[in-house]
């Protein structure tokens, strides 16, 4: 754990809380339906054309039910849009290398992924998708989706800020205004700063490059057929790379700025294309939490307490900083059973990193991308320690509210606050209070559904793949680390994370699907509940706090938000962890047994 890591955090650190101010600002601005923003003039009249085209009344207002019906019926028609494209793309412009249309079974999981923020990705971007299916199918989604997350959150803060009120915002609006104001300029500047990286963007076919050193490989031919029984060894000479080109830059600063994570290629943010310097490493990194770092303030403004958003932010920074310091540490300890067979590993553990960002940037790119639901990497997690791996798992699991994705980091950890809350009226006997509205069944209800959609999409379609033969087929690891590799999967799927242990095999059929299924739960029986919540929380009074009532401020309140996570979160999943990376951990350090 070099010196030049701890400034390179805390320089991380600075730059991000000095950022979140303004971005909060500007949020309050843009979710703010009459909200003025410095680019209205040239934005506004295309914002009141589309609601024309769209038949959109932006000064009406619609309830929870209402919200959250326009929310799934455009999330619907989402899904839809992107599998005809990805069925089609054979027939579609934009595709220089002649790429064949996409299988029905992944057509879904992509089609779900993308639309779910997900971006779990069962393909290799650069040999499965075409230019259009890239700009059209996926881009698409890296942007609404994004939107979709800050409108939820924006419809709770609004619920927890009105009183007597049965409104909480306009879907359609908030869905423009976003994308208009906020995910489209920004990203317009952040992908001309990536070319000036390095980052390609064009639409050239694919190069063609000789190799200075030819390899040969061995791989099976088929004599008589295509029946894998007559398949031989046959020895290819290499002698040739085919170098991806396309429009990659325009992808790559919406899949951070929007925490999607999906590649343009397989290697993600390791590819020199997608990640040209060290430069565009850290602004990737903080461009992923930049968007849910400024929710926090915008929080505190909306709610006439700034002190409750910067409590949020601390307790955000306090756990994320817990998770880095755990992931460098194991990372830079390196593997004992190397160096008991005499390999010197004093520069820590480098197998699946990046030699151009090394061990720090490694585990600290994996503690954002995790941490918010990205998804994006630029190092191989499948090959991280066992607790630096931990990590990554643990941040998915914890519901990503460290800063979490975009909206969705907020509106889990208001749900954690809510949680908090009742806990601590329960500890001083008083009927417990959020900023002045009583915490009720209703609203503790829905804040269990929250967290037991999450339990249910991980642990119950991770037993069902670990009974099955299809699940176990899918793995390239026996033991426990095979078993991280299947709780990794669906921890992602359903967190809406899209990272992977990537020796598990999840493009068949069955994994698809299930994958497919756990990342609709993962998304949207977890924003239903939000919705409900903050449907209730708007139809509230107000009552004038007392002495009596738990301060949502300070040392204390960020000490029990602090725990209620890892409580309801660490807890619930401990016996899983057990069984994958932990006991992973104690047979690396401990154990003669060989897996």
């Amino acid at each position: 754990m070099e010196h030049l890591g701890y400034i390179q955090l805390a320089l991380y650190i600075v730059i991000l809380l000095a950022l979140t101010k303004p971005m909060g600002l500007y949020l309050v601005q843009v979710l703010d339906i009459n909200g003025r923003t410095f680019l209205h003039p040239v934005i506004g009249p295309l914002e009141r054309l589309l609601y024309r085209i769209l038949g959109i009344d932006s000064n009406t207002e619609q309830d929870w039910k209402q919200y959250t019906l326009s929310l799934l019926a455009f999330s619907l028609v989402g899904v839809l849009f992107t599998y005809c494209i990805l069925r089609s793309q054979h027939i579609l412009p934009l595709n220089p290398e002649g790429l064949q249309a996409v299988s029905d079974q992944l057509s879904f999981n992509t089609a779900v992924s993308f639309t779910t923020n997900t971006n779990w990705q069962n393909y290799g971007g650069e040999s499965t998708m075409s230019y259009f299916s890239q700009m059209v199918g996926l881009v698409f989604h890296n942007f609404v989706s994004a939107a979709v997350g800050i409108a939820v959150a924006a419809a709770l803060v609004r619920g927890i800020a009105r009183h007597s009120a049965k409104t909480i915002g306009n879907f359609w609006v908030d869905l423009v205004r976003i994308n208009l104001y906020l995910l489209l300029p920004v990203c317009l500047v952040y992908a001309v700063f990536l070319v000036s990286q390095g980052m390609i963007q064009n639409f050239k076919s694919y190069d063609t490059a000789q190799l200075i050193e030819p390899y040969t490989v061995t791989a099976k031919s088929s004599e008589g057929g295509e029946s894998p029984d007559n398949s031989v060894p046959e020895q290819r000479k290499i002698e040739t790379q085919r170098i991806t080109q396309g429009p990659m830059a325009s992808q790559v600063a919406i899949k951070m700025l929007g925490t999607n994570g999906g590649g343009f290629t397989n290697a993600n943010a390791s590819h020199p294309f997608e990640n040209p310097t060290p430069l565009s490493n850290f602004l990737q990194m903080l461009s992923i939490f930049l968007i849910p770092s400024g929710l926090t303030y915008y929080l505190g403004r909306i709610v006439k307490n700034q002190r409750h958003g910067w409590a949020v932010w601390a307790a955000m920074a306090i756990i994320f900083l817990a998770g880095v310091s755990v992931c460098w540490w194991a990372e830079s300890a390196g593997n004992p059973r190397l160096h008991a067979l005499g390999v010197d590993i004093s520069s820590g553990n480098m197998e699946g990193k990046e030699v151009r960002f090394g061990i720090f940037n490694s585990a600290l790119f994996a503690t954002i991308t995790t941490a918010a639901s990205c998804g994006a990497v630029n190092s191989m997690h499948d090959s991280f320690t066992p607790l630096g791996g931990l990590i990554p798992l643990l941040n998915i699991e914890l519901g990503e509210v460290v800063f979490g994705g975009v909206g969705a980091g907020l509106y889990g950890m208001l749900v954690f606050v809510v949680l908090a809350v009742f806990l601590a009226g329960l500890m001083i006997g008083r009927t417990p209070e959020y900023l002045g509205k009583k915490i009720e069944s209703y609203d503790i209800k829905a804040a269990v559904l929250f967290v037991m959609a999450a339990v249910f999409g991980i642990l119950g379609f991770t037993a069902l793949a670990s009974v099955s033969n299809w699940g176990l087929a899918g793995l390239n690891n026996a033991g426990p680390h095979g078993f991280s590799e299947m709780l990794y999967a669906f921890s992602s799927g359903t967190g809406n994370n899209g990272s992977a242990f990537a020796g598990l095999n999840g493009n068949t059929v069955p994994y698809n699907i299930t994958l497919g299924l756990a990342m609709l739960v993962g998304r949207f029986f977890m924003i239903v509940p939000v919705l409900a919540l903050a449907g209730h929380l708007a139809q509230k009074k107000i009552v004038p706090q007392s002495s009596g009532s738990f301060p949502v401020t300070g040392p204390i309140f960020v000490m029990l938000l602090v725990g209620t996570v890892l409580i309801v979160g660490a807890l619930t999943f401990f016996p899983a962890l057990s069984l994958g990376p932990i006991v992973e951990h104690f047979l690396m350090t401990n154990s003669s047994v060989l897996f």
